[in-house]
């Protein structure tokens, strides 16, 4: 009896030091867990993640979210993960002030019948008549058009975040000219000479681009002289760099 006493008391005892292995295992599993968890949010993605922050405040201009919280959670390319409360917090607060900047001064120019701003898709959209910048058949911007050249320029040059694409439109009215063979030439010409102008106000040229469309875009049908002036424009398009999505 007493030799089955002292093999329970040995089994008892291997038992109780080998318990510390589970003890042990639980412990590394935690671990590892962190770690993971860890890993996880070093490599989230910022661009996406701030997408998100800006799908759930308000939008002006977007009916649905650009990236779902599902999304972001499967995240794990990482590009800079260096950022703040103010930047999470103020994402859209530049996007505002730009916006209010150009409403302001299309009301103190008094143009608001030939020129008109919204935001779509993330990005500020200026459209100003062609009448307004460029005489008839004309890719050489009119003395009156300075000053408002001049007022998108500084909003321009405040908000270096934004790249700036220069479309130029026209109507669907063929033109032949000795400069112009056709509404292609004239809607790139001027898209190109408002880029010029910029360039001589300062701002970089690596943030411009012009293009011209002629009239394959039209804003309305072209079957009035009212109709076609409308889509005689030149638009501003303002689009933030990759990096500050």
């Amino acid at each position: 009896m007493e030799q089955n006493d002292n093999q329970i008391s040995e089994l008892l005892e291997d038992e109780e030091q080998g318990g510390w292995m589970v003890t042990y295992a639980d412990l590394m599993t935690l671990l590892l867990v962190f770690f993971v968890v860890l890993y996880s949010i070093s490599s989230l993605n910022l661009v996406k993640f701030r997408r998100v922050i800006s799908s759930i405040q308000v939008s002006l201009g977007e009916s649905k979210p650009a990236i779902g919280l599902m999304e972001l959670a499967g995240a794990t390319d990482a590009l800079d993960q260096r950022f703040s409360l103010e930047d999470l917090s103020g994402l859209r607060r530049r996007e505002v002030a730009a916006f209010k900047e150009i409403n302001d001064f299309i009301e103190e120019k008094k143009i608001g019948e030939h020129a008109v701003a919204h935001i779509y898709k993330g990005k500020l959209v200026i459209q100003i008549r062609g009448q307004v910048l460029f005489p008839s058949g004309s890719a050489t911007l009119s003395r009156e058009a300075e000053s408002i050249m001049d007022q998108i320029a500084r909003i321009v040059s405040r908000y270096t975040e934004y790249m700036v694409n220069i479309k130029g439109h026209t109507d669907n009215v063929p033109i032949s000219t000795a400069k112009f063979d056709s509404n292609w030439e004239l809607s790139a010409l001027r898209a190109t000479s408002v880029l010029k102008y910029f360039i001589k106000r300062g701002i970089n040229p690596l943030r411009l681009t012009a293009t011209g469309y002629a009239d394959i875009l039209p804003l309305v049908p072209n079957n009035s002289d009212e109709n076609r002036s409308r889509n005689r424009r030149v638009e501003f398009v303002l689009e933030k760099k990759p990096e500050y999505y």
